[in-house]
Parts: C-alpha cells; structure tokens; sequence
C-alpha cells in the first residue's frame, strides 16, 4: 500500500495524514505542553480527500502515523456525459471515467490535474 509510517511532530498543515483508514488533508494542527507523565500532545484536525468527512487525531508528537503517498496527475477530457468525464492518463493513456466536482465546467481536450490514491481518484 502507498504509504509511509512518520511521527506526529513532522506533520504540517496541508500534509495527509491517515485518519480512520482514509486519507485526509491536515487543516489544523496544534500541540499541547507535555503534562506531568507524558509527552506533548498533537491534536490534528482534518477532511477526507475523497470523502470530504472531517475527522480528528489526538495523539503524541512522538507516537507514529501512517501517512498516505498521494500521487497528483495530469490528464485530458475526452468526453463529459453529464456529471461525470471520461479522462486518459496523460503518461499512461489509460482512459477511466471520473465525476465531475460540482463547481467544475469540464469540456473534451481539456486538460485537468487530478489525485490518485488506492484505486481512488478525485479532480483538483
């Protein structure tokens, strides 16, 4: 599987991070002095890149964290049939179809940037 084990200390805003077996952006991240017994504590807030859930993490700065390895790609429209587009692979010109995100006006030959993880895709 595409990830990659770090410590929670080397997490960052707008990095992914694993939560809940899915892959999320990191939109918060805090930490708190460490107590009495104990090591500092991080607390990261995030949304699922393909869900679009918000989830959260409490944990040690030193406590490990899979983190998935996102690959972002390139490819081109080659025809929309309603909500969603039928995008090739620029590198590999496999052709797969793909829902449009809402707020997106997708027409044949253009060219779009999109995130791929585990056999999930998502246009950016």
């Amino acid at each position: 599987m595409p990830k990659e084990q770090k410590q929670v200390r080397e997490l960052q805003e707008g990095s992914y991070v694993m939560m809940e077996d899915s892959p999320c952006k990191i939109n918060a991240y805090s930490t708190a002095k460490p107590g009495k017994h104990g090591s500092a504590k991080a607390r990261i807030e995030g949304r699922g890149v393909f869900d679009d859930k918000k989830r959260s993490l409490s944990q040690p700065v030193d406590a490990k964290v899979w983190v998935p390895i996102i690959e972002r790609k390139q490819g081109q429209v080659v025809s929309v049939t309603d909500n969603d587009a039928q995008i090739m692979d620029l590198d590999t010109y496999e052709t797969f179809t793909m829902r449009i995100p809402e707020d997106e006006n997708l027409s044949p030959d253009d060219e779009i940037e999109y995130l791929e993880y585990e056999g999930q895709r998502k246009i950016v």
